[in-house]
């Protein structure tokens, strides 16, 4: 059974590296609520499972006997245990660990192929936010809906009358000459990657351009920002610098570089910046909101998602105080909800909706269905 509040949190580390178990497990254990296991392998780790269930699990995907993979599928059709792939994120690895999130993982933290004993050292802060994200998706109805592989997202169903805002002005601009100031600017943390996709993916090629903020670490959001792009009706890419927005385009933010928006004529232009992370994160929600609430103004629809913490509460406040629409994602939708419930602490979202309303909200046209 799940830890009761004031439990400590048990965690499962399987990984067959002997440097990544001991380096983990004693960051880990420097928070006195978490206590940890070690397992070399899947094969292992069951024998571990059998004596005590942990409430997370750190997984690496490369393994002798049985990859991760192969278990992660195993154990989300079984007996789902929030798990957390600590993986090398460069080439097929990366590749792999964006279908891990797909099959249940509910988080990636990146392994390094050297200094692996400095660099956790280094990121143990961000290891044990990602390990408490993990361990409080236990009891989200949302995750247990989507630890099963992803099925394509079909096009919300209008007929029954589902909100969607009006979010023009006056006249629609001419889109088709580059004319069209509107901007979805779109912020998410753990439970993002799947929430993001069911918006984007039915999206029509003449939506507004879009900026996203996922928190996630250098050299997976190329691969986020590919796969995305492979099931979507609009474009998807990872954001460079200089790069115009503009419709039917959705800019993801590179891991490890804030993405900031500037305005030039009729056009938005996206920047990367090495600036220092903001509430610990970088890319951070706040900045990205931030930069859209000066550069778009009310012309700007801000959008918050799943994610534990509170980045991006804030910058959403900024966008609603200059007119902007601004949309948090309801409970009962989010794997994680703690960005969405800062936000609603602070009035910043005029609108709690379910992930298909939000889907609708942005193809919205002049007219509410």
């Amino acid at each position: 059974m799940p830890a009761d509040a004031g439990d400590p949190l048990f965690v499962l580390v399987v990984d067959d590296s002997a440097v990544v178990r001991q380096t983990l497990q004693s960051l880990l254990q420097q928070d006195p609520s978490i206590e940890v296991a070690v397992a070399a392998d899947p094969l292992f780790a069951e024998q571990k499972l059998r004596q005590r269930r942990p409430d997370v699990i750190v997984l690496d995907l490369e393994m002798p006997r049985m990859d991760g993979m192969t278990w992660l599928r195993h154990l989300m059709r079984t007996d789902p245990i929030p798990v957390v792939i600590c993986s090398a994120l460069l080439g097929r690895w990366a590749e792999a660990a964006l279908r891990a999130l797909e099959e249940g993982a509910v988080e990636v933290i990146a392994k390094p192929q050297y200094g692996v004993r400095s660099f956790l050292e280094d990121s143990g802060a961000a290891i044990l936010d990602t390990v408490r994200a993990a361990a409080a998706v236990r009891d989200s109805p949302a995750w247990r809906r989507w630890r099963a592989p992803v099925q394509s997202a079909r096009p919300a169903d209008r007929r029954g009358g589902a909100w969607a805002p009006k979010f023009h002005r006056g006249a629609r601009p001419d889109s088709a000459a580059g004319l069209d100031l509107r901007l979805v600017v779109i912020g998410a943390s753990t439970g993002g990657t799947e929430a993001i996709r069911t918006i984007l993916e039915p999206l029509p090629p003449d939506c507004p351009p879009i900026a996203i903020v996922q928190h996630m670490p250098e050299g997976f959001t190329a691969a986020f920002a590919a796969r995305l792009d492979e099931v979507c009706r609009i474009e998807v890419k990872e954001a460079e610098s200089g790069e115009r927005l503009v419709p039917g385009r959705a800019l993801v933010a590179r891991g490890n570089h804030h993405l900031v928006l500037h305005r030039s004529g009729f056009h938005y232009l996206a920047e990367l910046s090495a600036a220092p992370p903001v509430r610990r994160h970088r890319p951070s929600v706040d900045v990205l909101f931030e930069s859209a609430a000066v550069t778009a103004g009310a012309e700007a629809v801000g959008i918050l998602l799943s994610g534990m913490g509170d980045d991006g509460a804030r910058g959403l406040r900024k966008l609603r105080d200059v007119g902007a629409v601004t949309i948090a994602q309801d409970e009962a939708t989010c794997v994680v909800y703690g960005m969405p419930r800062e936000a609603v602490k602070l009035d910043a979202a005029q609108w709690v909706l379910p992930l298909d309303q939000i889907r609708a909200a942005i193809a919205a046209r002049d007219e509410v269905p």
